[in-house]
Parts: structure tokens; C-alpha cells; sequence
């Protein structure tokens, strides 16, 4: 059996690890009697070991498919698996060796429901799944709580009629499309509403067409009551306040840090308000801390939250209490160099009340498992993200097992109590939930991507995995999206375009701007890809950008490596120096002279999570890239106001729907898509799915 994985090693089938796991598992069964039972152990070895590389965190025995896995042939597929084990038996066979336990033993496998895991992974399930069961029982609110937060929701949540004033004065100068039908679609847009037939349209519209000011709208208070409405970011800021684990998702634009910040005015204010005081006789306000997966996305929390709660209609008080400054999940937990572990654990809690992550799509099985471990036992957990979005780079795709419960709808103990402090109405569901369905809501309206943009339609199109709907958003003519089918003439263009977009940042150097805006100016752009290699791939669209910008003169890469203007991407963590995998920063002179040599120092400089700027020398950097072009794996926690995304020209089982969606939305103004059509409707039917067995214990 060792000699069949080492050739499947050989043929780039198998990874050397993978391999040699296997072979560490085959000593340890040695001499152990039933030849046949060990073969078929160390075969499962390296395909759980496999799976693992390939982002699952287990190995599903009744639907993998090693023929096809590996890209075997029918003959080679026999040859592998002669000598073992019928596939129905092998479960049995399993369950009576040494290596493998249900977890109840120290073991190199653990087998649990037809599922074979590492060891430490199945723990990490373990734990998480635990920790959210645990935590998502609902916080006990008094009438009172209830009634101060009701009006907390209702004043940070209140109707704001301007936008509908807006659309309505929109429709008055179109003259042929002002009828009575288009507003009342403005009506239900912009006040959420869901029961619109319970509603007296006659004497709503009346109020429209009479309305000269905004407060001429206050009379709609009456006619449009709040059970006729769903608010769904009210409705996730009192799910949260209800539950100590919480689940905030939504797309681009759905206002996740705005609803944050307003549920974090909440719990401040709840604070200010109830009986328990510090040791100074004040009120003990909670330790809020936010943090984010990546140096880049902890960046985007800290700009996104300030601005949120610089807008909050609120005492300073409260305001001054929301913390604005987000950190990465790596310093939260302490990271210690050249360790796997962390500083903080179960033996050494976090010190906070309150912890906000976000980007937490992002966040795999392990990472999870060590956050969760380190919180205090009563300390709130509140997760945003996307789950539509790409699962984390390592195993698992912990957001979305969660958010598998998310269309289960509320139990009636939980519809009863958000209904008390939203004012909304909530159906009652008879069928039995997951245990953390009241502890999850799914932001459904998009602020950003209005009907007039083709950017979100492209992106619910994908969602919905219909190629046909993504071909109608095409044919719109929405200015905001243009596809380039893919020819050798659209690909020089997408060179040259990159080439014309990246300018700005290096006239910005030039111009002698400050770091801080030089790295705003780059962050404008991006240029997407699916792979790393060949032509489609980020190492030979870097180097063809970088010809491209030194014909212009604008960087000159043949006289030195760290040219000035020269954008890169940390690979590997330095804890030491605080840049972690997927920070960016660019390459500058010093805006002042070395005092000993009087010449002006070539630094790398970086955006820190905290909004602060930081030069590094090129010496002290660790493992890093050029960053003209990047994956759309690591774009995930990035938006860019112009996003260049290229497909390759023959599909790959890479390019899924997760990956479109994900490479589509980092666009926050255009998107140009170069790529074959056929191509992206193909990604749009394949789906990326994860083993795991999280869902499961969860249900």
C-alpha cells in the first residue's frame, strides 16, 4: 500500500505530506496482525490527509469518489484499492483497528457517522460545536430591559423618510412613469414593507402625491404600521441582543457595520441604564473589542465602524464607549513566534465582554476552534460575514455550516420576543430548528447595489445559480459591468487597462503624496484571478503589468528589485513585525535623509488595522509578492472602486459559483470580466462544498 501512495506521490496526486502521514500511521499498525485492515488504514490515512489539503475537514466514507479524485482510470482505480476491504465493510474494518477511535482515545483517526477525521480536527468540531450550543440560549431580558430596548431599536432603527422623498421627486420629473403603481413600489422599497395588502393604498398615495416637504411624509406613521414592515437589520441588532452568539450575514452594501454599530450603541446604552456598577460606583460599561481575519480587513472594519458610529444620532457618552479601532484575530489571541498556539486560551480567557468579527467567512475550522476556546465564559459573540462568499483558504467553512439554519426562520419563544422589541411580526414555525437558528439573521436588502445596478443583479443572478438570469443581466446594458469575451486582442486589453488604471498610484508617489495616499490610490484597482499559474494566472499577468508600466516610465524594475513604486502582498506572518498574510503595502522613498549617510531609504510601507501607517526595510520583510494582479482567494476582506477579474480560457473544477460571486462583489463601482461566457455560466452550476460534520451536530 505504501509503495501504490508513493507513486500517486510521484505523479503529483498526492501531496508528500499526505504521504508521509500515512507512512507514520502504517508504523504504528506494523506487526499488528490483519495485513488487509492495515493496508485499508493506511489507505484512509492519506485520503483524510488529503482532504484536509483540499479544504474538508473530514472524509465522508459514502461520497468520495477516489476514481475521481484522483483522476484515476477504472484499471488504476482497481490496482489502488486491491487487497482492501469491500467499501461497504469498511467502516467495520476501521472501527476495530488500533489507529482509529470515536475520540473517546488518543488516536491518529477518529471515525464519527461515516466521517474518518485527523484527530485535532475532529476536537476542533468538537469545541465549536459545543461553544455555540452553549452560547445560544437566550439572554434573559427583564420587562424592563425589553421595554428600554424597544425604544433603543426604535430611535436607532427610526423611519427615515427622506430616501422615500427622494425617489418619490425622482418619479415627478420622469412625468410618464409618476403613476400610482411605481409608488408604490417606492413606498415598500424604502420602508421595508411585506404585508402590503393589509395596507389602505388609496389614502397612502393620497399622502404621496400632496407631499411638498419630508415631514408631509410623517402621515404615512399611521397608515403604514410597523407589523406591516421587516427591517432586517433592526431584526439582526435584536437577535443579537437576545443571544449571547450571534450571526450577522449579508452581501455587499446590506449595512452589516451600520447595524453593528447600532446594536453596539444598544448594548452600551443598555449598559448605562441598568443597576450593575464598577467598583467606582459607575456604571459598568462592557469591553467591546472588533477584529477582523486579516491586516487588510481589519483596516476596512476600523474605516467602515468610525464612520458608523460618527453618523449615530446619540449621546456622546454612548459614541465615546463604541470602540472604533479594530485589531486581527492573531493579536487579539497574542500569537507566539514560531508556535501554533496562542497567549490567550481556556487557562488564560480574553479580557472583553463584547467581540465583533467580521469577515468571518474567513475564518477556518482551526482558527475558530482557538477564538472560541479563549473566550470568557460569558462574553458576547456577535460573527459578520458573507456566507455566500468563498470558505476559508484552510479547512472547514465554519460561517456557512452555521448559517445552514439561517432560512429555518425563529422558534415562538424567539418570534414572541423579537416581535416585543422590533414591533415587526414573525410567523411561527412548527417544524424543529437547528439549535442556533434564533441566533442567526440574513441581511436581504442591498443599499449599495440599487435596481439600477448591474453589479448586484449579476451577483443575485450567481447566487441563485441560474447561467440563463446571469445572461439576461448581461444583455440590460447596466453601465457599471462590462464582459470581455476572451480573445488574444481583450487580453492585451485587460494588460493595458491594468496598466492605465495603476498610474494614479505612481503619479501619486511622484507627486510626492503622503503613504497613507499612495496606498488609497492603489487600493482603487485590483486586478482579480482565479489561478496563480500560466496566463491567466497572477505570476504572469504581475510580470506583463509590470512590462507594461516600465515601458511608460513609470517604474524602472531592471535597475534594482525594490523599484519605488513597487506593490507587494505578505505571504507569510511576522508576528513581530505585526504584517500578517495578505497585508499590501508599496514600496517609497523616505520623506526625510538617513542622518548617517544622507540618502533617502527605500521602506515598504503598510496600513496597520488601526489606520496608522508603517515603513518596513525590503531586508526585515518575511515571504511576500508582487501585487499588480492577486487571487480572489486573497481579495476576500477587499473591495477596490475598479475590479479587472480574469477567467481562464479552458474551466477548471476551481471556478465555482462561491469563487465567481466572491471575485464579482470586491467591485464596488465597475467591473470589467474578461472571460468566456460559457466559462462563467459553468461556475455559476458548480458549488463548493465542504465535509464537515459541524452542520450536522448543530442541527
Amino acid at each position: 500500500m505504501l509503495k501504490r501512495l508513493e507513486q500517486l506521490t510521484r505523479q503529483g496526486r498526492l501531496r508528500p505530506l499526505d504521504y508521509q502521514f500515512a507512512k507514520f500511521v502504517a508504523m504504528s499498525l506494523a506487526g499488528g496482525g490483519d495485513q488487509a485492515q492495515s493496508n485499508l488504514v493506511t489507505f484512509i490515512a492519506a485520503l483524510t490527509s488529503y482532504e484536509l489539503g483540499q479544504g474538508h475537514v473530514c472524509l465522508p466514507l459514502s461520497k468520495f469518489d477516489i476514481q475521481r479524485a484522483f483522476g484515476l482510470t477504472p484499471e488504476q482505480n482497481a490496482q489502488l484499492q486491491q487487497g482492501l476491504p469491500e467499501v461497504g465493510l469498511w467502516q467495520d474494518a476501521l472501527s476495530q483497528s488500533v489507529a482509529v477511535s470515536d475520540g473517546g482515545q488518543p488516536t491518529p483517526l477518529v471515525m464519527d457517522s461515516q466521517r474518518v477525521y485527523l484527530s485535532r480536527y475532529w476536537q476542533f468540531e468538537q469545541l465549536v460545536a459545543s461553544h455555540l450550543k452553549r452560547s445560544s440560549n437566550s439572554t434573559t431580558l427583564s420587562a424592563k430591559d425589553i421595554d428600554i430596548m424597544a425604544a433603543k431599536l426604535d430611535e436607532l432603527f427610526a423611519r427615515n423618510y427622506r430616501f422615500l422623498f427622494q425617489a418619490l421627486h425622482k418619479l415627478s420629473q420622469a412625468g410618464e412613469a409618476n403613476t400610482a403603481q411605481a409608488r408604490q413600489y417606492e413606498v415598500c422599497d424604502k420602508l421595508d414593507i411585506v404585508a402590503s395588502e393589509a395596507l389602505d393604498w388609496q389614502a397612502i398615495d393620497s399622502v404621496l402625491v400632496a407631499a411638498e416637504h419630508i415631514s408631509d411624509l410623517d402621515a404615512l406613521d399611521a397608515l403604514v404600521p410597523n407589523a406591516a414592515c421587516m427591517n432586517w437589520q433592526k431584526v439582526a441588532a435584536a437577535v443579537a441582543l437576545t443571544r449571547q452568539f450571534a450571526v450577522i450575514s449579508g452581501g455587499p452594501g446590506t449595512g452589516k457595520t451600520t447595524t453593528v454599530a447600532k446594536l453596539l450603541a444598544a448594548l452600551v446604552t443598555q449598559s448605562l441604564q441598568s443597576e450593575a456598577l464598577d467598583e467606582n460606583g459607575q456604571p459598568r460599561l462592557p469591553d467591546i473589542k472588533l477584529v477582523a481575519p486579516t491586516g487588510k480587513a481589519a483596516a476596512r472594519l476600523t474605516e467602515s465602524i468610525g464612520a458608523a458610529v460618527d453618523s449615530l444620532a446619540v449621546e456622546k457618552v454612548v459614541k465615546d464607549n463604541i470602540p472604533t479601532q479594530s485589531s486581527t484575530l492573531h493579536r487579539l489571541l497574542g500569537s507566539i513566534p514560531n508556535r501554533v498556539a496562542f497567549r490567550h486560551n481556556r487557562e488564560n480567557p480574553l479580557h472583553l465582554d463584547v467581540l465583533v468579527v467580521d469577515e468571518a467567512s474567513m475564518v477556518d475550522l482551526p482558527m475558530m476552534a482557538r477564538l472560541l476556546d479563549a473566550l470568557p465564559p460569558n462574553a458576547k459573540l456577535i460573527l459578520l460575514g458573507d456566507r455566500d462568499q468563498l470558505a476559508s483558504v484552510e479547512a472547514g467553512a465554519v460561517l456557512g455550516d452555521i448559517c445552514a439554519f439561517a432560512d429555518q426562520g425563529y422558534s415562538q419563544q424567539q418570534s414572541q420576543l423579537l416581535g416585543q422589541l422590533t414591533g415587526f411580526q414573525f410567523p411561527v414555525q412548527l417544524q424543529s430548528l437547528g439549535v442556533v437558528a434564533d441566533s442567526l439573521c440574513m441581511l436581504r436588502k442591498s443599499y449599495r447595489f440599487h435596481a439600477q445596478s448591474g453589479i448586484g443583479q449579476l451577483a443575485k443572478a450567481i447566487n441563485a445559480g441560474r447561467p440563463q438570469q446571469v445572461d439576461r443581466v448581461w444583455q440590460q446594458g447596466f453601465k457599471d459591468i462590462h464582459l470581455y469575451p476572451l480573445t488574444s486582442d481583450s487580453y492585451q486589453s485587460m494588460v493595458n487597462m491594468s496598466v492605465t488604471f495603476y498610474r494614479d498610484y505612481l503619479d501619486a508617489i511622484y507627486e510626492r503624496c503622503p503613504p497613507a495616499e499612495v496606498l488609497k490610490a492603489f487600493s482603487k484597482v485590483r486586478l482579480l484571478c482565479a489561478l496563480r499559474e500560466g496566463d491567466f494566472g497572477v505570476v504572469g499577468l504581475n510580470q506583463r503589468i509590470e512590462r507594461g508600466l516600465a515601458r511608460l516610465g513609470k517604474i524602472a524594475p531592471d535597475e534594482e528589485t525594490w523599484y519605488v513604486g513597487r506593490p507587494v502582498m505578505i505571504s507569510q506572518n511576522d508576528h513581530g513585525l505585526g504584517l500578517y498574510n495578505g497585508d499590501i503595502g508599496i514600496a517609497m522613498k523616505d520623506s526625510e535623509p538617513d542622518p548617517q549617510t544622507g540618502e533617502y531609504r527605500t521602506r515598504v510601507f503598510f496600513e496597520m488595522p488601526d489606520g496608522s501607517i508603517r515603513g518596513v526595510l525590503p531586508s526585515r520583510l518575511p515571504e511576500h509578492e508582487t501585487v499588480y494582479a492577486m487571487t480572489i482567494h486573497k481579495s476576500q476582506g477587499s473591495e477596490f472602486a475598479d475590479t479587472l477579474m480574469v477567467l481562464p480560457s479552458e474551466f477548471s473544477p476551481l471556478l465555482t459559483r462561491e469563487l465567481t460571486y466572491t471575485g464579482i462583489t470586491r467591485a464596488k463601482e465597475k467591473l470589467y470580466l474578461f472571460a468566456s461566457p460559457d466559462i462563467v455560466n459553468r461556475s455559476v452550476k458548480l458549488r463548493t462544498e465542504r465535509a464537515s460534520g459541524l452542520a450536522e451536530l448543530l442541527s
